[in-house]
């Protein structure tokens, strides 16, 4: 078998273009180079989620758009996190080696405590143990099957950076148990600018979903920021919202004939916006339905899930056996 991939996702919903072409895309072409392993967070997700049916919901929205965006089960291993049984054990063998220095700069926490602070709050209101363990849990996720590489954003970068910590830490004590995992970050993909500029995402309310209606994309595409310069004005494409956008759908000739007229005057934004628009819906349509027709049929969504499970345990359960055999606890 080829060298892991590991790719996780919190179950959050409908995904958008941000979420495709900085994840969704970079860690499907991995499996080029590697056995593909993905799995749907929902462990994760208890950090916040409190609504049972729409977590279970979510589950199944995220497994749809894996499928949908390119995912084949037939080379990849694809599973649901919480039908691995061996990792709350394996996590918690893990937090034996891992400092709690080490958790308290985990960026997710220090904001939270930050957050508390600058409201004259106690620093720990409302932080629960999941949310200040959550580096731990993915660590878990990502040794359990001894992944060689982790396709990540920027802003998961120091994840990848505690798991191999408490892989070193645990390789210390017994030897080189398990594989110290690589983080990879593509370049050309680290921010997908949203409707205002801004990173695209849904707490910014500045996404276009994948999977929404025709109408629904056109219009969140009509709501990007530009300014208020004339068609005939010319204009800088470097930095501009509506061209960076553009140069992710359209073909490098199309992208220099409008970066052309941009600078030398031409480009109407109206008409560029509907041109984008135009490009998402066809570069998504065909997911767009097999994505309608999975999220109608949750039985064969469970039993792709499931079968992936069963093949997560196979790579799983004799590293973990390895771990408990090595700490004296077999």
């Amino acid at each position: 078998m080829n060298p892991i991939a590991l790719t996780g996702i919190k179950p959050t919903g409908n995904p958008h273009i941000g979420n495709y072409l900085g994840m969704y895309r970079p860690a499907l072409d991995l499996m080029k180079d590697y056995q593909g392993m993905y799995f749907v967070a929902d462990y994760h997700a208890l950090t916040t989620m409190r609504d049972a049916q729409k977590l279970r919901d979510l589950v199944y929205e995220v497994a749809a758009s894996w499928l949908a965006l390119g995912l084949d089960p037939e080379k990849a291993i694809f599973f649901r996190q919480s039908d691995i049984p061996e990792i709350p054990e394996f996590a918690w063998i893990l937090a034996c080696f891992t400092s709690k220095g080490l958790l308290n700069r985990a960026h997710a926490y220090k904001d939270a405590v930050d957050s508390n602070l600058s409201n004259n709050h106690d620093p720990d209101e409302g932080i629960n143990s999941g949310l200040f363990y959550y580096p731990v849990l993915m660590a878990a996720d990502i040794l359990l099957y001894g992944s060689a590489v982790v396709p990540v954003g920027l802003d998961q970068k120091q994840h990848i950076e505690i798991t191999r910590d408490i892989a070193e830490a645990f390789n210390r004590t017994y030897g080189d148990v398990l594989i110290v995992p690589d983080g990879i970050i593509q370049e050309s993909v680290k921010k997908v600018p949203g409707l205002d500029g801004r990173k695209m995402s849904k707490s910014y309310d500045n996404v276009i979903p994948i999977f929404a209606t025709e109408k629904k994309v056109r219009k969140q595409v009509m709501r990007i920021v530009t300014d208020s310069k004339r068609p005939e004005d010319p204009k800088d494409p470097e930095g501009d919202n509506l061209f960076s956008l553009l140069q992710f759908f359209a073909t490098p000739e199309r992208l220099e004939e409008i970066r052309q007229l941009y600078i030398n005057g031409g480009a109407a934004y109206g008409e560029l916006k509907k041109e984008l628009a135009d490009l998402i819906l066809d570069e998504f349509g065909e997911a767009r339905e097999k994505f309608n027709a999975l999220i109608a049929d949750k039985a064969q969504l469970d039993q792709i899930l499931d079968e992936g499970a069963q093949q997560a345990r196979a790579i799983a359960k004799p590293i973990l056996a390895k771990a408990r055999k090595v700490t004296g606890i077999d």
